[in-house]
C-alpha cells in the first residue's frame, strides 16, 4: 500500500472530522459499516419496531427518533479522544489538500463562519476556545458499537456521539429499521454539523437526536432555530449518497448529478413557506421582540375581544396547543378571562386585520415590492418595519449554501443495496463492489473486520492516533501498563473479528488480547520509536515482544504476525 493509500485507509480507521474532510469517501463508508453492523439489525427485534411492521416509513421513523433519544445522549466532550497537534495534522494532508483551504472550512483550524457565529461566539459554545495554541482535540466519528459503549465510561448512562456518529447511525438505522431507501437519504455536512435529508413527505432532517419535518422546521421555537442554525449560517462542506459524494474544496466529484439536482430541488422546497397566518405567528414566536407591537382579535360570545400577542404567546409555552393552527380555539379556552378586553389595544396591530391586508393585496413576501407595501402598512404602530418585513422574508425563506454543481463529474458505479436483503446479502453484495467502489472498500475498514482488511491501516491509525490510551498510562512503567491492561475486562466491543483501536480499549476499559496489546504497542511505540516491536497473534495467543515479552489472551480466532519500527509497518499472516 502506497503511502497516499495508506493515509486514506488508515484514516478509515479512526475517522476524524479532519479525515472526513479530506477524504470524503470516509463519511459514507462509516454508513456502510453501521449497515453492516449487527448491533443496529438487532434493534429490528424491539418490540416496539415489531408492532410497527408494515407500517409506513413515516411512523417507523417517529419510533426510531424516541429509540436513539432513549439509547443515545449527545456529546460534545471534544477531550473524548485526546488531543493531537494543528502541525501534524496540516503536514498529515499537505499532500491532499492546501493548509489555507482546510482554515477556511474546518473548525480545528480557524473557522469561525460568517457574521452569526462571531455574534454567538461559535467556539466558545462548541469549547474550542480553549484550544488557542497548537493543540486541538481529536474530533472522532463512532461506529455503532463505538457509540453503544459510551454507556460503560464514566459519567454516562447511555450511549452517546457527536453530531456526525448521529447523523452516520440514523442513515443506516433509517434503512435497516424503517426500510427507507438509501437513495432518499442525502448526508449534509457543513464545518459544524452533520445532518441527514431525508426525502419523506415534505422531507425530514435530522438534527443530532432529533427528527425535524418541515413544519417543525418553521414553528419559530428554540429546538427549531439550533436547527436552522448550520444550514442558514453555514457554507455546507460536503454531500454524500449512496451514488457519491461531492465538496466545497475538490473539483471533482463522484454523485450522480442528477441525485445532486433533485436534492438541491428538495432542499429549497423544504427550506420555503408561503406566508400565512401560521407562519406569521411561527414568525413571532420566534421573534418575541416584535411580539409588542401586535394584538390578536377574535369573537368570544358573540363580542370581539382583544389579547396582547406577548400574553398569547405566554399561555401557549405551557400549552398543548398552538396559535393559528387546528388547535387555536382549544388554546383561546384556556385564556383567563382578566386577559381578554373588550376594545383594541391602542398603539398595536391587529394579527387578523394584518392577514386580510396580505390576502387582499395577495402579497409575496420574497418580492422586494411587496415587501415594501407591507413595511408601508405596518409603519404607522410598528417602529423600522422595513426590518420586521425583512426578517420575515428571511425566516421563510433561505437558500442553501450547497457544493458548486460547477464540478468534473466522474462515473463510479453506485451503491445499490435494496430494503430486502438481510444483513449477509448486503455484506456479500459490498464485497463484490471493493473493485469497483472505492467507499465500499473502505466501508470494510470502517467496519474493522480484519479478516477482510489489510493490517498496516490499523496499525499505523493504533500507534499514531490514539492519544488517549498515552494520557492514561502517562507516568507509569512498561510493567505496570501491562499490570492495568490485564485488569480491564476481556470483552471486545465489537464481535467477531473486528478490532477496537487502543482508545476505545481505553475509555470503554474494556478490550480483547489483541487490543490490549496494540494499546501497549502504542504506549511502548511513543517511548521508544526506534525500539522495534513484534505482535504475534496465533489464535487464542497473542504474544508481543519489546524489550521483553508480553503475553494476551483473545477470543477473535485470528492469525497475524504485526511488526512495527522505524521503517514502518509490517503484517504477515501466521500459519
Amino acid at each position: 500500500m502506497n503511502a497516499k493509500d495508506l493515509e486514506k485507509y488508515s484514516s478509515a480507521i479512526t475517522l476524524s472530522d479532519m479525515e472526513c474532510f479530506v477524504f470524503p469517501e470516509l463519511m459514507y463508508s462509516l454508513v456502510l459499516a453501521n449497515i453492516m453492523s449487527p448491533l443496529i439489525w438487532r434493534w429490528r427485534d424491539v418490540e416496539a419496531f415489531q408492532k410497527l411492521a408494515g407500517k409506513n416509513s413515516w411512523r417507523q421513523l417517529l419510533r426510531l427518533r424516541q429509540y436513539i433519544m432513549d439509547e443515545f445522549e449527545f456529546n460534545l466532550d471534544l477531550n473524548t479522544w485526546g488531543l493531537t497537534d494543528k502541525d501534524v495534522e496540516l503536514n498529515r494532508f499537505k499532500d491532499f489538500i492546501p493548509p489555507e483551504q482546510i482554515a477556511r472550512s474546518n473548525a480545528l483550524f480557524g473557522y469561525t463562519g460568517d457574521k452569526y457565529y462571531f455574534d454567538v461566539d461559535i467556539r466558545r459554545h462548541f469549547g474550542l476556545d480553549q484550544y488557542d495554541g497548537d493543540r486541538i482535540p481529536y474530533w472522532k466519528t463512532e461506529t455503532a458499537e463505538a457509540m453503544a459503549a459510551f454507556s460503560r465510561k464514566e459519567g454516562y448512562q447511555s450511549g452517546a456521539g457527536e453530531c456526525v456518529s448521529l447523523s452516520a447511525l440514523y442513515a443506516a438505522a433509517a434503512f435497516i429499521v424503517c426500510g427507507v431507501p438509501l437513495e432518499d437519504i442525502f448526508m449534509i455536512l457543513t464545518p459544524l454539523h452533520s445532518q441527514n435529508f431525508i426525502d419523506i413527505q415534505d422531507g425530514i432532517i435530522t438534527n443530532n437526536r432529533r427528527l425535524v419535518t418541515k413544519s417543525m422546521w418553521f414553528n419559530g421555537t428554540e429546538i427549531s432555530k439550533k436547527a436552522q442554525r448550520a444550514l442558514r449560517n453555514e457554507q455546507v462542506t460536503l454531500v454524500a449518497h449512496s451514488t457519491g459524494w461531492i465538496h466545497c474544496v475538490y473539483e471533482r466529484a463522484t454523485v450522480d448529478p442528477q441525485q445532486y439536482r433533485r436534492l438541491d430541488r428538495l432542499l429549497r422546497g423544504y427550506l420555503h413557506m408561503e406566508l400565512d397566518q401560521l407562519n406569521f405567528a411561527n414568525f413571532l414566536r420566534a421573534n418575541r421582540d416584535y411580539q409588542k407591537y401586535f394584538q390578536f382579535c377574535r369573537h368570544r360570545r358573540g363580542e370581539r375581544m382583544f389579547v396582547k400577542s406577548e400574553v398569547l404567546f405566554g399561555y401557549e409555552h405551557g400549552s398543548r396547543f398552538r396559535i393559528f393552527d387546528a388547535t387555536f380555539e382549544k388554546l383561546l379556552d384556556e385564556v383567563e378571562e382578566e386577559d381578554f378586553t373588550p376594545y383594541q389595544v391602542e398603539g398595536r396591530m391587529c394579527c387578523e386585520q394584518l392577514l386580510a391586508f396580505i390576502e387582499y393585496e395577495k402579497i409575496e413576501i420574497q418580492n422586494s415590492p411587496d415587501r415594501g407595501k407591507l413595511a408601508k402598512f405596518l409603519a404607522p404602530l410598528v417602529p423600522d418595519s422595513e426590518a420586521l418585513v425583512e426578517g420575515l422574508a428571511e425566516f421563510l425563506h433561505m437558500d442553501p449554501r450547497l457544493p458548486s454543481p460547477d464540478k468534473r463529474f466522474e462515473t463510479v458505479e453506485p451503491i445499490r443495496i435494496e430494503t430486502g436483503w438481510d444483513r449477509k446479502q448486503i455484506i456479500d453484495y459490498l464485497e463484490s463492489m471493493r473493485s469497483k467502489n472505492p467507499t465500499a472498500d473502505l466501508a470494510f475498514y470502517a467496519f474493522r473486520d480484519m479478516t477482510r482488511c489489510r493490517w498496516e491501516p490499523f496499525v499505523k491509525a493504533a500507534v499514531e492516533r490514539c492519544p488517549v490510551s498515552l494520557e492514561q498510562f502517562d507516568g507509569r512503567s512498561d510493567q505496570q501498563v501491562y499490570q492495568q491492561l490485564g485488569l480491564l475486562s476481556n470483552e471486545s466491543i465489537y464481535e467477531g473479528p473486528r478490532l477496537a483501536q487502543p482508545d476505545e480499549a481505553v475509555n470503554y476499559k474494556t478490550g480483547d488480547g489483541i487490543e490490549k496489546a496494540f494499546t501497549l504497542a502504542n504506549v511502548l511505540y511513543s517511548r521508544r520509536p526506534d525500539q522495534p516491536i513484534q505482535i504475534d497473534i496465533q489464535d487464542t495467543s497473542v504474544l508481543l515482544r519489546a524489550d521483553k515479552d508480553y503475553a494476551f489472551e483473545s477470543a477473535k480466532g485470528l492469525a497475524q504476525r504485526i511488526r512495527i519500527d522505524s521503517d514502518g509497518y509490517q503484517a504477515d499472516r501466521l500459519g
